[in-house]
């Protein structure tokens, strides 16, 4: 019997605090107009110093653990942000722990915003190589708008970042959805251009590099970045956003829901022009921010929660994360649980 591999449940979780777009223009100087029409930001969520990213995942999958016995999970995968609690640290060992998935093995996926897609892949193809798995739970969580320096320009694009958690249970014999295919293109030309300077073995920490703010997120040179970028982005979200649907079965004239990662409102709208579709049929995450690859995972949940969704839609997850990877997976949703 061919069983259906997909996304059972699906849930998120933010932090009470929320940075507002005139708060970020009084610290930018950037005037709150532009944050909101060309940042798309009205608003986001900020952890206080006592929530970590960790804390966040947890706090999103506890609800699917309501749902199913955690000592069903077999596997933990964490595709959240690197930036967790420690540095060098394997944050999924506290997820399990803290989850009581006692039976669950854990490890960690690190591509940053681009990896919830290859997340979908993963999870998938582990469930049809492996027939003694049948629960994977994906986990992340998002910290990142403490690793922002408002004071660097360079870093502007980067000022959405914002802080949440989200999880997803992918199982065999899923009723409510099927993951379907995928498709990814790494360009490491871009290796260098968007990272923390200071922390790892170049840049040991400290008095230093404290002092110079070298532990923010940076951008080395980001004109050049821009030049370079711009020749390549759109064509190669196209490239996978056609691909991870063709791999499916499908076309663009199938699509029903697009959920991209959160970016400036222009490039947003580039997604819809490619996709063929309009704003009503995608997810904009306007009053959340940039979550690291959490994005098309809480618009997953979102469009559920918001009944956009009916059985037989075809949905496409897209993302992309500096270094550079661009990624898409296809999800055909059944919509079996009410």
């Amino acid at each position: 019997m061919n069983q259906a591999i997909g996304i059972e449940y699906v849930n998120t979780f933010f932090p009470k605090q929320v940075e507002t777009a005139e708060e970020i223009a009084e610290k930018t100087n950037i005037p709150v107009d532009v944050i909101i029409e060309k940042f798309g930001l009205y608003e986001k969520h900020v952890a206080g110093d006592d929530m970590h990213a960790t804390d966040m995942a947890i706090e999103a999958a506890r609800p699917i653990l309501e749902k199913i016995d955690p000592l069903d999970i077999d596997v933990i995968i964490y595709f959240g942000s690197p930036h967790k609690d420690y540095y060098v640290w394997v944050g999924a060992t506290k997820i399990q722990y803290e989850l009581g998935a006692k039976n669950a093995y854990v490890f960690e996926m690190m591509n940053v915003s681009s990896c919830f897609p290859i997340a979908l892949k993963v999870a998938k193809d582990m469930l049809k190589s492996d027939k003694s798995i049948e629960n994977i739970l994906l986990v992340g969580g998002s910290k990142e708008s403490q690793i922002i320096n408002y004071e660097n320009p360079r870093s502007r694009f980067m000022f959405n970042f914002a802080d949440g958690g989200a999880a997803a249970l992918v199982k065999r014999g899923a009723k409510n959805s099927e993951i379907l295919g995928s498709a990814m293109i790494t360009d490491g030309s871009f290796y260098k251009d968007v990272l923390v300077p200071a922390g790892g073995s170049r840049n040991f920490p400290s008095e230093a590099t404290v002092k110079e703010k070298m532990h923010y997120i940076d951008v080395v040179d980001p004109k050049g970045m821009k030049e370079r970028l711009d020749k390549v982005s759109f064509e190669n979200f196209g490239k996978v956003m056609r691909l991870a649907l063709q791999k499916s079965d499908y076309d663009f004239g199938d699509l029903s829901l697009l959920l991209p990662l959160h970016t400036k409102r222009s490039m947003f709208e580039q997604f819809l022009d490619i996709a063929g579709l309009t704003e009503d049929k995608a997810i904009y995450l306007d009053h959340h921010g940039h979550l690291s690859a959490l994005d098309p995972c809480i618009g997953l949940h979102f469009a559920e929660q918001r009944g956009m969704l009916k059985p037989g839609d075809i949905v496409l997850t897209v993302s992309a994360g500096t270094g550079y990877t661009w990624s898409a997976t296809v999800i055909k949703w059944n919509g079996a649980n009410k």
